[in-house]
């Protein structure tokens, strides 16, 4: 069985032209909502160097640079989700604070302490070892720096629940298809790689993997009717300076 690591590149090279608003359109409007409340999250200071990893197309990190005046790192894996962010850098007038880096959230090509901010968007369904990658995220941070995150996540109570697993099963591959074959796998895909991660870590043992990476002051909030979650901490240890 193929894991979800190994179908993301496939998955996100053939979805990249409508990234940028199609996960919109098929959350119905949420999905901008979430970046924008784990933006919010970082409380991260105007002129200040953040990593956005798990870019994609770099919906955050123009998010970053516009509303909170930040340097941003768009880092991603996937070359196709990229370059397809790099117009809309451009039309923001934000090509020159976004810096885009190829490369992968296991090992960053990064020095310890490089950035006064981090954050990670639907990434952990895509590491084979999410509490080593969150260790290796927490390192490239500063003491005292911020970090957020944002993931799907699946309603615990029961009619919600229901009502979650008949949308992520029956409607969003309908929905999908009418943007492309692809979306329309990919709309297969997401509901059972959801699914997968709950059952493989619940919420409580994702906020153990920040805690152990030495991150503190851990907190989270359930968005949607708990649809997704935002996590947010502060890496341990004081700010120099």
């Amino acid at each position: 069985m193929t894991s979800d690591r190994e179908a993301a590149p496939g998955l996100f090279t053939g979805i990249a032209p409508q990234y940028s608003w199609a996960g919109a359109v098929l959350s119905f409007g949420q999905d901008p909502r979430w970046r924008r409340t784990m933006v919010s999250k970082l409380g991260a200071v105007p002129g200040s160097l953040v990593l956005d990893v798990a870019a994609g197309t770099g919906l955050v990190s123009r998010e970053l640079a516009a509303r909170l005046r930040v340097r941003v790192v768009s880092f991603d894996a996937s070359e196709s989700m990229v370059r397809a962010g790099l117009p809309a850098n451009e039309e923001a007038a934000l090509d020159d604070r976004i810096t885009p880096v190829l490369g992968r959230a296991e090992a960053l090509p990064f020095a310890d302490g490089t950035f006064d901010a981090l954050t990670f968007t639907y990434l952990v369904r895509y590491v084979d070892d999410p509490a080593a990658t969150m260790r290796e995220l927490a390192r490239v941070v500063r003491p005292g720096g911020a970090i957020a995150s944002l993931e799907f996540h699946v309603p615990q109570q029961p009619a919600l629940r229901a009502g979650w697993y008949a949308y992520t099963r029956g409607v969003l591959p309908v929905l999908g298809s009418f943007v492309s074959p692809q979306w329309r796998h990919t709309g297969s895909f997401l509901g059972p790689s959801i699914s997968r991660l709950e059952q493989r870590a619940p919420l409580p043992e994702q906020v153990r993997w920040w805690q152990e990476a030495g991150i503190r002051h851990v907190r989270s909030r359930e968005l949607t009717l708990g649809a997704a979650v935002v996590m947010w901490g502060v890496k341990q240890g004081r700010r120099r300076g």
